[in-house]
């Protein structure tokens, strides 16, 4: 391979945009709602814990827009927080995506894409086992078969930008058009008698048990500690639209584009999202919402609509979700390890790009990190206990706005954060009164997290150690060959 220097600005303002709203629209819109549901009680609720997400995703991409004009270089979010911060800051985030993040919801993607093939090819279930390891350890078909996916995408993503932009427009448009198509079904189906049920005591805030059951809350702090459980699912959903920033050394007229495919890209999903879960209580009652098998709700609602023939119409959305999504993580983390490794923060070779001018290093480590995740079966459990870290990231890169202007003022803003100083203060409280709430009520999702992402500092030091050595070391082999001279 001949190493290129610079990437190919190959991706127009329409391509981020769709880049943007794959990485956030996989599988989590079918599944989520059933566990939001259950922590809410009620119709209202459940569509203003998809609004408070939707917010609070528009607010921070409207506010990364003017960081995206300042720095459009690849790596977006992790060279904002170097400018704002430090490169330690900097590092334990693009550590937690390459241990976590981005690797983790890659696996559980691809995983997803071959659970719903089973659907159709029973052989690719996840309730098989491949192989055990002992008695606690067992690989399903889904996952090996996952393998073979990640394979796939990652190899055709070496082959230039330009490919993977055609399979991401291509996937990314036919999943749009087919939410749409399925919302339009929804509503023409519309059950007059459910949709008044579920909208009778839309705001009644209470618990829903997994037998269908309703239950009080005992207190007020339970109440936010429920919206806080809620948020957690939507949080992962509408997240990986900073994704197109990650790819900013390859969109022409960053400096306009990223921010303006940023607020395109989440406005659509936005809007996509709330409407999907408004016809859910259109199709379904809500103790159906909330109580269907292994959480797919979206088959639920897609039986209700066509029938028996439901099932295969989302298995198929979701097929075509998961392999957009995945293929757009997949192009995008690897430009976080480059720009870390010509930082001299991660190995050497992903710092450098092929003949395609792409990082295929970074891109077939991602790779290797993917597989044991989806080997592990640990994939689900890490993206919530992860959702704390990736919010407080948020916060640290909205309140970077704040820093910058302060630190930076003369430089160059071609884009403004819109609804400056207040829309992103408002992201920040919002952002940490989530977290606090987590810390509090669910601390499960909290501490794990912060382990994984805690480790990322002494490595960082380590690295930092190994450099300071390596650059002692010219200087003490001179010293010995002008004392060999001296004798």
């Amino acid at each position: 391979m001949t190493e290129t220097k610079e990437f190919k600005r190959e991706l127009g303002l329409i391509d981020a945009a769709l880049l943007a709203a794959s990485g956030m629209i996989g599988s989590g819109i079918f599944i989520v709602s059933a566990d939001v549901t259950r922590n809410v009680g009620s119709a209202g609720w459940l569509i203003i814990v998809w609004l408070i997400g939707g917010f609070m995703t528009l607010t921070a991409a409207v506010s990364y827009g003017e960081l995206s004009g300042m720095y459009p270089k690849a790596g977006g979010q992790y060279v904002y927080l170097k400018e704002a911060y430090n490169p330690l800051v900097a590092f334990v985030y693009g550590w937690s995506l390459f241990a976590v993040i981005q690797t983790g919801t890659i696996a559980a993607v691809c995983v997803s894409f071959f659970k719903f093939l089973a659907y159709f090819f029973p052989f690719f279930s996840e309730d098989l086992v491949a192989f055990r390891v002992g008695n606690s350890f067992k690989i399903s078909p889904a996952q090996l078969s996952s393998i073979a996916l990640l394979f796939l995408l990652t190899y055709l993503n070496t082959k230039g930008v330009k490919l993977g932009k055609i399979i991401q427009n291509t996937f990314t448009g036919t999943k749009l058009l087919s939410l749409l198509v399925l919302i339009l079904f929804g509503f023409i189906f519309l059950k007059p008698d459910v949709w008044q049920a579920n909208w009778a005591d839309a705001f009644h805030l209470q618990k829903l048990t997994l037998t269908g059951s309703f239950e009080e809350y005992p207190n007020t702090p339970a109440l936010w500690g429920a919206i806080a459980s809620a948020l957690v699912g939507t949080v992962i959903s509408y997240d990986a639209w900073n994704n197109v920033t990650f790819v900013a050394g390859e969109i022409k007229n960053p400096k306009r584009n990223i921010g303006l495919s940023l607020l395109l890209g989440t406005a659509v999903v936005t809007l996509i999202y709330v409407s999907v879960n408004v016809m859910f209580t259109a199709v379904l009652p809500l103790e159906a919402i909330g109580t269907p098998e292994k959480d797919r709700v979206g088959i639920v609602a897609a039986q209700a609509i066509f029938g028996n023939s439901g099932t295969a119409v989302i298995a198929v959305l979701i097929l075509v979700s998961s392999f957009g999504c995945a293929n757009g993580m997949i192009l995008a983390g690897a430009r976080v390890y480059y720009s870390m490794a010509k930082d001299g923060l991660f190995f050497r070779k992903t710092g450098e790009l092929n003949q395609n001018a792409v990082p295929s290093y970074a891109l077939w480590i991602q790779f290797a990190v993917a597989v044991v995740l989806s080997l592990s079966g640990r994939y689900g459990d890490l993206l919530d206990m992860i959702s704390f870290v990736v919010v407080i990231f948020y916060v640290l890169t909205i309140t970077a706005i704040f820093v910058l202007r302060v630190k930076k003022p003369t430089l160059e803003r071609p884009y403004k954060a819109f609804g400056y100083p207040f829309l992103p203060a408002i992201y920040i409280v919002m952002g940490l009164a989530f977290c606090i709430l987590l810390i509090i009520y669910k601390p499960t999702y909290t501490w794990p997290g912060l382990i994984i992402a805690g480790l990322g500092i002494p490595i960082y030091y380590l690295i930092q150690f190994r450099q300071d050595q390596k650059h002692d070391l010219p200087t003490n082999e001179t010293a010995s060959s002008d004392q060999a001279n001296n004798k």
